[in-house]
């Protein structure tokens, strides 16, 4: 019995080739500035980035970007940094549907290792962990596509005003 030939109606197909990080670092600005009080409670501003890059042949490189900044009023505490990338060979994945696919689906695979490696970076550095809340790539990528489109809007109507 012959095999059957693999078709789009079969689905999307996604295989994690490899995960790794790219980057990480660490900074404990306090601590370097001669403040050791890790007692603080402080406020923390996280910031999200993806990119997304063809490797090959169905083969695409997705790397998650975090950043997070610790203030205790004006003062810097930690800064801490991680781009951590994964490896997928997707198939079977309509061109329209490639790009929302590689920053929403490939992204929810990578976040429970980032959020982990920023926890340990943190509790390593001397605070408590920082356990990152979930991320919605859904809407983040809706955010960013209609940031884009707006952007784009704005730069049409500067151009035929000024004509």
């Amino acid at each position: 019995m012959a095999e059957a030939e693999p078709t789009a109606a079969q689905g999307p197909r996604v295989a994690i080739k490899a995960q790794y990080v790219r980057d990480a670092s660490f900074e404990n600005v306090a601590v370097q500035k001669g403040d050791g009080r890790m007692d603080r409670k402080p406020e923390i501003q996280v910031g999200v980035n993806l990119d997304a890059k063809k490797r090959g042949e169905n083969a695409y490189e997705v790397i998650l970007k975090v950043n997070a900044t610790a203030k205790h009023e004006d003062d810097v505490l930690f800064i801490v940094e991680v781009e951590y990338a994964g490896l997928f060979e997707i198939a079977n994945v309509p061109d329209a549907q490639l790009h929302p696919f590689l920053l929403v689906e490939c992204p929810r695979l990578l976040f429970p290792f980032t959020r982990r490696i920023v926890a340990d970076l943190t509790r390593d550095g001397g605070y408590p962990p920082l356990m990152l809340d979930m991320v919605d790539f859904a809407n983040l990528y809706r955010s960013e596509v209609e940031r884009r489109k707006s952007a784009a809007q704005g730069l049409a109507g500067a151009t035929a005003g000024s004509a």
